[in-house]
């Protein structure tokens, strides 16, 4: 029997950046695009169509495969339908809550074959946050501050600094933020999005993972994970609490009739603001709030929210590629909004 190629494998980043923009310093940054932060939208019933296929030289045995899919539930946006049509018909396929509430989907199969496809489906309301609402507690109102007694112990595992070598992170936070100095809460987390978001340039990588932040610091350039994982460690220094999500992005310039409609995977992330709670930040496109945004899955690290991961037996010259392609739309068509593609 063929040794074992254990693999794992992830679609990542499958976006675009519809404006790349480079700026050499960050020092002077304000929120230059008030219009990408406030949505007053009515309620929006997204649908996501979702197809990763495999194929392979010769018969392989798949091992077990991990999706993370289905949407979140919140108040913002709720489920209505979710399903999932797996290729070649799998032995067994069960859900599980991970350590974060989010639901995953295991699929294990029991037959070789030489073309493996995972296709998933989405209907869900979605429910546009007036976004920056910053509604602070007074302790919080200016930084810094320090989180109340009762929260900090659930928050500590997200504002420790999972990557403290990368030092690069704090001379980068110099640049634009005066050392020992107070500032509004509210505007320190905005400038910081928009400062990633206008300083960095956009950069689609093939390859799996997600780049340190000293890497993408040095670069300029990155993906919407590597932005998310930036701003987590840089708001981590700050002291503030941060995690990372994954889901989706709706891109209304994709979508229509006369299209296959917008739309792709993306990553940003959250930080805890009180009063507030779990604010969602996007600084591949430097807006606030849920806008556009359908969150899957949220995490500590970047690598606990892989959107599909699995193994298979066999060699790893037998894996021929990948093909992704990811659909959202809007029910009704194109809407009025503009937004950035993650």
């Amino acid at each position: 029997m063929t040794a074992p190629n254990i693999e794992l494998r992830s679609f990542l980043d499958a976006t675009s950046r519809i404006e790349l923009v480079r700026i050499s310093r960050a020092r002077q940054l304000t929120v230059s695009h008030p219009e990408l932060l406030v949505s007053a939208a009515a309620m929006t019933v997204f649908s996501v169509h979702h197809k990763t296929t495999y194929r392979y030289k010769k018969p392989i045995r798949p091992g077990l495969h991990q999706l993370l899919f289905r949407p979140r539930d919140s108040f913002d946006q709720r489920l209505m339908d979710c399903r999932i049509e797996v290729v070649p018909e799998p032995a067994e396929v069960r859900w599980i809550h991970d350590v974060f509430g989010n639901c995953l989907t295991l699929v294990d199969f029991s037959e070789k074959c030489e073309f493996l496809e995972f296709e998933t489906f989405i209907r869900l309301e979605h429910t546009p946050e007036n976004a920056p609402d910053f509604r602070i507690e007074d302790y919080a109102r200016s930084h810094p501050f320090s989180y109340s007694d009762d929260e900090s112990p659930d928050l500590g595992p997200y504002m420790r600094r999972h990557h403290p070598q990368d030092v690069e992170v704090e001379e980068w936070l110099k640049t634009f933020l005066q050392k020992d100095s107070s500032r509004p809460t509210g505007q320190l987390l905005m400038t910081l999005n928009e400062a990633i978001a206008e300083g960095f340039s956009y950069k689609r990588r093939i390859s799996s993972g997600t780049q340190l932040p000293a890497e993408t610091l040095r670069k300029q350039q990155g993906t919407c994970r590597d932005f998310a994982l930036l701003m987590m460690e840089a708001s981590r220094a700050l002291g503030f609490a941060a995690r990372f999500v994954t889901g989706y992005v709706y891109v209304p310039k994709r979508d229509g009739p006369l299209r296959l409609g917008g739309g792709s995977t993306h990553a940003w992330c959250q930080i805890y603001v009180p009063g507030s709670g779990w604010v969602e930040f996007d600084p591949t496109n430097g807006i606030v709030g849920n806008r556009d945004l359908i969150r899957v899955g949220v995490a500590r690290t970047p690598q606990q929210a892989i959107p599909l991961s699995g193994s298979y037996w066999g060699d790893a010259e037998d894996e021929l590629g990948m093909e992704v392609r990811v659909n959202v739309k809007t029910e009704g068509g194109s809407t009025d909004r503009s937004a950035a593609a993650g």
